[in-house]
């Protein structure tokens, strides 16, 4: 389910961040989210496995068991921390009861096996735990899934420390591929050792535990101190009367303290049976209407009322029980020695189709799920069991009611529940898918919002299209001192007489891309183009000091990119003139439909009369600029004064180079 993929990304973002779940889930092929409840392919998780093991490079078996670890505090988090904690008193019972867990997560969430699945079919592993007589355990692990466990030690661990404040060590002792079960199943052994932890105040909480009542004398008498004996006895000293004044031993003493009722020993309970059982044989197949006895020989010798209306067969005492029915779970050949092996688990039988009644042929086999008891003294099997069903779906394709199982059975309160929460889930999935589709949507339009701001940030500044969108009124700034640049390409005229309109456009565009990198370069701001005419400007909108070496350094820039941009009519490079001056502009937003960042002011003219003055493949500077980049590595010549049409003679200068910095540097090359 999506739940276990969802938990694996959780890991992965809280412990080595956002960049390298991307980074692992590109490299697996998967989606970036998961639906809680949806199926996915073992596939999924096998390959982000295996890719965070490359990535993060650690082993297969650590990475697996940190995950078993985080995925146990996950399910917490998720809302099972108290169903995972009433498992059991003490960690074997907790293992033990395992797989009563997967069946009735089964039953409830229509198949979502989610404690140590990996779905494949559905198919959950199944735990078999054995004690040892040192107090450590064997855990059998038995899963149609190869490689995965290693999960089992960081969940089982991690569960260990949290719910028993005990610290265990798992060690595999064998790992087998065996044909014991139905179907080729991995089995692993794990030993696993526990090393308590607990302080003495907590090992008082814990005493009270089944596990500690069972303790022998010697040990009860070692948790308690000297100190608290002591002030036990002065308590039942100080009793007087109701206490019998005889000197006690420590156990007496002991006993005395730990009483229930009228002194009725806690520790010492003992059930108490009849002499005959008071339990006529057809009230007990009413009562039980889903039950059966059978043999070694697997020979029916009781069964329930219900069962019998349903499975005629059952009535001729003496037929084999493996003739009417198979076993689903646990996975195991319907023998009465691995029916003993596995009798902890819950058994899941389903009948036969060829064996029931014509009317039933046509409907979905009945499953009944219950536990199996050996009665010692009959060496008989005692099956006990309701019909599994999960909703009232089910209960109608079975053509059953909800008077066929009995009063007491909570198998008809499981079902009614069942239907609403279905329907929870159901509702609950829709929310999921909406929210999935609502975040790529949002992913989405967030895209497209950088591509439209992108476009807006290139038309106008950036602070000044920020305005804009808040609907703010954009006021005009004067700048008291930049460097504007004009270029226009040399004979134009010419060239756009000679030649068709499309190869003009593909000339200025290959020119204006060129320019237009240069641009971001050296961080200039690109005003207009208006035919073959370029305007950048420096130190506008935002104001900097080194305005005037940054166009210089993009003027030398656009008469290399020039020279690889061809003449569609020669075949030649082109040649521009370009012409910079440096004084103070007025600049603004002009207009609202298709709004423009203007410069105003007498800079802007002459910048562009330097420009219309210019020498091809030169750069044209006004003494304004040239006062502005003396001193800074440039190298330059004079010109000598020229006449500039509406301004009279004015004394202008070349730039060369920069002395400084390479053709690589100038052009932003690597």
């Amino acid at each position: 389910y999506g739940f276990i993929n969802t938990c694996l990304k959780s890991l992965v973002v809280e412990k080595y961040g956002e960049e390298t779940w991307e980074k692992l889930r590109l490299q697996a092929g998967v989606q970036d989210s998961f639906l809680t409840f949806e199926v996915y392919k073992d596939d999924i998780t096998m390959q982000l496995v295996d890719k965070a093991c490359k990535i993060l490079g650690v082993p297969a078996d650590m990475v697996l068991r940190e995950f078993g670890e985080y995925f146990f505090e996950f399910c917490k988090r998720s809302g099972y921390d108290h169903m995972l904690r009433t498992l059991g008193g003490n960690l074997y019972e907790f293992i033990d009861n395992l797989d009563a867990l997967h069946s009735y997560l089964s039953l409830s969430y229509q198949a979502i096996l989610f404690l140590f699945v990996f779905p494949q079919e559905m198919n959950a592993p199944s735990f078999r735990v054995e004690k040892n007589e040192d107090g450590s355990m064997h855990l059998h692990y038995y899963s149609d899934r190869r490689g995965l466990c290693h999960i089992v030690p960081g969940i089982i661990g991690a569960a260990a420390l949290d719910f028993f404040n005990i610290e265990i060590s798992m060690e595999i002792v064998n790992q087998t591929e065996e044909e014991e079960r139905t179907g080729k199943k991995e089995h692993t052994v794990f030993l696993v050792t526990e090393n308590p932890v607990f302080s003495y105040k907590e090992r008082n909480k814990f005493s009270s535990s089944p596990q500690y009542l069972n303790d022998s004398e010697k040990q009860i008498q070692n948790q308690l101190n000297k100190e608290a004996l002591e002030k036990a006895k002065n308590t039942i000293r100080d009793r007087g009367s109701s206490v019998c004044p005889v000197k006690k031993s420590h156990w007496k003493t002991i006993r005395g303290i730990i009483t229930l009722g009228k002194g009725k020993l806690l520790r010492g309970f003992d059930p108490v049976y009849p002499k005959s059982l008071w339990i006529d044989t057809k009230t007990f197949c009413n009562g039980l209407p889903f039950h059966m006895v059978f043999d070694k020989e697997l020979r029916v010798k009781q069964a329930g009322v219900s069962i019998q209306k349903i499975v005629p067969g059952l009535q001729t005492m003496g037929i084999c029980l493996d003739h009417y029915f198979i076993i689903v779970h646990p996975e195991v050949p319907f023998t009465i020695s691995s029916i003993q092996k596995f009798i902890n688990s819950q058994f899941v039988f389903q009948t036969r189709r060829e064996m029931m009644p014509e009317s039933w042929k046509q409907r979905p086999m009945l499953e009944l799920r219950g536990q199996m008891i050996w009665m010692e003294s009959l060496q008989c099997m005692l099956y006990l069991c309701s019909p599994l069903l999960r909703t009232l779906h089910e209960l109608e394709e079975r053509q059953m009611h909800i008077a066929d199982i009995a009063p007491h059975d909570v198998t008809r309160d499981l079902i009614l529940l069942n239907q609403q929460r279905l329907a929870e889930m159901e509702l609950s999935n829709q929310l999921e898918r909406k929210k999935e589709e609502l975040r790529i949507l949002s992913k989405h339009l967030e895209e497209e919002k950088k591509k439209t701001e992108a476009l807006l940030y290139a038309m106008l500044p950036q602070h000044v299209a920020n305005q804009l969108k808040e609907g703010k009124r954009v006021e005009a700034g004067e700048f008291k001192e930049c460097t504007i640049l004009f270029s226009d390409v040399v004979t134009f005229t010419n060239i756009c007489a000679q030649c068709e309109p499309i190869q003009i456009v593909l000339m200025l565009n290959s020119m204006y891309l060129r320019f237009d990198r240069l641009t971001t370069v050296h961080n200039v701001y690109k005003v207009e183009t208006i035919g073959d005419a370029y305007m950048v400007v420096g130190g506008v909108p935002v104001p900097v000091s080194t305005h005037a070496e940054r166009v210089a350094n993009f003027a030398l820039g656009m008469i290399i990119a020039a020279k690889e941009v061809q003449n569609p009519v020669s075949g030649n490079p082109i040649q521009i003139r370009v012409g910079i001056h440096t004084g103070p502009v007025l600049a603004g937003v002009v207009g609202e439909k298709m709004p423009r960042y203007c410069l105003f002011g007498d800079t802007v003219n002459i910048a562009s009369r330097m420009e219309s003055h210019g020498v091809p493949s030169k750069i044209h500077l006004s003494s304004s600029a040239y006062q502005c980049l003396k001193n800074k590595n440039f190298e330059m010549t004079e010109r000598g004064e020229i006449e500039v049409k509406g301004k009279g003679k004015m004394h202008t200068y070349f730039l060369i180079r920069n002395k400084t910095a390479t053709e690589n540097e100038i052009m932003g090359r690597p």
